[in-house]
């Protein structure tokens, strides 16, 4: 029989895309999701109560200017959508967080866990009874203590670190942990290490090579799943025009020495594309969570040894 996966990754704390992700089974007719890191968002937006019902807000060098509660709430849950973090305070609060980085990274946490728990109910509540099973493994922009959160769930399933059995006999074998960044991620280590933490995870399978799925957040290095908007790690800035490969060279080793069916990858939002690599397909479907756009693939398994079909897709 055939097994129907939908992949996505990189929804970076867009609550759009986190329900369309959920919703996606449905609308594709899909066995399994698989989200394949960095769930969480990026930055806190404030929202200055300025008294009187109204607001001020700034978002992507844009000033915001509102009035009246119902107006308040669409535009947090715009905010929601672009992937932020919105918190109504007073100006002198803002100007407390922006003078103290711990209590601002402190805010930050709690509104990022927050937000992980409020998903997850929705998620709990949007799949039970359904029989859709959707795996969720962090990314290098997710912090560690989220895999906890993750695991309350009653209908998510965690990735990182395990080997999770798909249907018709099939393995899945994630981890969010990349290469080293300019950013300094929480999830982020060097080749040597990374080689040997996925080498440690795919021992755990028990499939053959066509039976076995990789779920790797960083894609593999020198393909087009790794071409990025070259950065300089001292400044942080884009230099010029000059684009380069910025994926894993443990990651592309693995699948090499491994060659599983099918690899899923994400974090170079850039590069949505899929290449062979030997007898492994390997995908990333890029990202477009500012926009509030689920990028995405489909994935059929014959349920024999052949990857039937895949089609990227984006809505």
């Amino acid at each position: 029989m055939t097994v129907r996966l939908f992949f996505a990754t990189d929804v970076h704390g867009s609550e759009a895309c986190w329900r369309k992700f959920i919703n996606s089974g449905k609308h594709y007719e899909a066995d399994v999701l698989i989200l394949g890191g960095d769930m969480t968002g990026k930055a806190v937006v404030p929202i200055i109560d300025n008294g009187g019902g109204k607001y001020t807000f700034h978002m992507q060098d844009i000033r915001h200017d509102l009035e009246g509660a119902d107006v308040l709430a669409l535009q947090q849950r715009a905010i929601r959508d672009h992937g932020y973090y919105p918190a109504i305070m007073t100006a002198d609060e803002r100007d407390e967080f922006s003078s103290d980085p711990d209590k601002l990274d402190e805010l930050f946490h709690s509104q990022m866990r927050r937000t992980v728990e409020e998903w997850v109910a929705w998620a709990d509540e949007r799949l039970a009874g359904t029989g859709m099973r959707c795996i969720v493994c962090p990314g290098n922009d997710d912090r560690p203590d989220i895999d906890e959160l993750l695991a309350t769930s009653s209908q998510l399933e965690l990735g990182e670190g395990n080997v999770i059995d798909l249907p018709e006999g099939y393995q899945l074998a994630s981890s969010g942990w990349t290469n080293l960044t300019p950013w300094d991620t929480p999830r982020e280590e060097d080749e040597p290490l990374l080689k040997a933490r996925i080498e440690g995870i795919v021992a755990q399978a028990t499939v053959s090579p066509e039976r076995l799925v990789l779920g790797l957040h960083a894609p593999p290095y020198d393909t087009q799943l790794d071409v990025a908007p070259k950065i300089d790690w001292e400044s942080l800035t884009i230099q010029g025009q000059d684009s380069a490969h910025v994926g894993s060279t443990a990651v592309k080793e693995v699948i090499e020495q491994v060659q599983p069916i099918l690899s899923l990858h994400g974090h170079i939002h850039e590069s949505r594309a899929a290449v062979r690599i030997g007898r492994t397909l390997a995908i990333n479907p890029g990202s477009s969570y500012v926009e509030g756009t689920l990028s995405g693939c489909i994935i059929e398994l014959d349920g024999k040894k052949k990857l039937k079909r895949y089609r990227l897709t984006m809505g």
